[in-house]
């Protein structure tokens, strides 16, 4: 009788788990992808293909990153980026969002 519910919390803390290891793995992609970018005469696209890099070889913690993909955004004086995707799943058909942000000042020359 108690059995059944001791494996909804095992499996339920698992999955809960298994939702920060990818929400981790976000952030560190997308700070991975601004420091990338926030280099001075930085070529468009370059943080988004570190992130794509770091995510690669992350392992499968997050899924479903490649669609949109990691996107940066820079103006003069910021870069953000963002990384989204879903956590892996443990219970079948569980599954959290995913989203994370990453800030940085963008390098230049000021007078």
């Amino acid at each position: 009788m108690v059995m059944p519910a001791i494996l909804v919390l095992l499996f339920g803390s698992i999955q809960v788990a298994a939702w920060f290891v990818a929400r981790a793995t976000a952030l560190n992609a997308a700070q991975s992808a601004v420091n990338a970018q926030r280099v001075h005469l930085a070529p468009p696209g370059a943080g988004e293909a570190r992130a794509v890099a770091f995510l690669t070889t992350a392992g499968d913690w997050l899924v479903g990153w490649e669609q949109p993909g990691p996107a940066c955004v820079t103006d003069t004086t910021e870069v953000t980026c963002t990384v989204t995707g879903r956590s892996l799943s443990v219970v079948p058909g569980v599954d959290f969002a995913v989203r994370q942000t990453a800030h940085g000042t963008a390098e230049r020359w000021t007078g």
